[in-house]
């Protein structure tokens, strides 16, 4: 269905995007840092699920209109705005357990579940609209007219999520190096205090992101 060729250049792209800093990004590494690697991963899901429908979308078409809608494009955009800004503030005061020598780091916060952590990161790739505008703009460049476009689409979609599954788990992986870092309560407090700051300047930048600019 798609040129080896077209394939490997279209799989360097892919991993490329996916591994520019990100909100998403940003998330798998605190979420390692704070609860561990598995956690990253788990809460990675959601992240995929949420691309997977974008790229869904943007096969069905729906992508272009989405992309070409001022309303739509300004919705998602101060959705996910607010959203990125209300989870730094969250992060800044988030409530750390003070030291226990019995039990060790793995107290200092309390893991928020598995569909907590899937949901958070779900919402912050739903609500990006420069991922449709990426996937409009950039999986087109790859096409062969003269080849069915279902087939490439789908090649083409199952290697970003594969390049995506493997970016997050990079990150999760570092920040699983923080964790073993991370000896005090204090130390937590700066990791949330750090990972609050870059969640609200990712939302106010994406406040501030307009349709022209498509780069993740």
């Amino acid at each position: 269905p798609m040129q080896f060729d077209t394939w490997l250049l279209f799989a360097g792209a892919a991993i490329a995007l996916a591994m520019a800093p990100g909100p998403n990004n940003l998330l798998a590494i605190f979420n390692g840092a704070r609860y561990g690697v598995s956690s990253a991963a788990v809460g990675g899901i959601g992240r995929i699920v949420a691309f997977i429908l974008m790229i869904s979308v943007t096969a069905a078409g729906l992508g272009v209109v989405l992309a070409a809608s001022e309303t739509a494009f300004f919705v998602i955009k101060w959705g996910g705005a607010v959203y990125l800004v209300w989870l730094g503030i969250k992060s800044w005061f988030a409530k750390v357990n003070e030291d226990d020598d019995s039990t060790g780091q793995m107290t200092l916060m309390d893991n928020p579940g598995p569909f907590k952590l899937a949901k958070t990161e779900f919402l912050t790739a739903i609500g990006n609209p420069k991922a449709i505008l990426i996937f409009t703009a950039f999986f087109p460049q790859f096409l062969d007219p003269a080849v069915a476009y279902g087939p490439q689409f789908t090649v083409m979609g199952v290697t970003f999520i594969a390049m995506e599954t493997s970016v997050l788990l990079a990150y999760g992986l570092l920040g699983g190096q923080v964790k073993g870092l991370i000896k005090s309560a204090r130390h937590m407090r700066v990791l949330n205090r750090f990972s609050g700051t870059l969640l609200v300047g990712a939302g106010v930048l994406l406040a501030l992101t307009d349709r022209s600019r498509t780069t993740a």
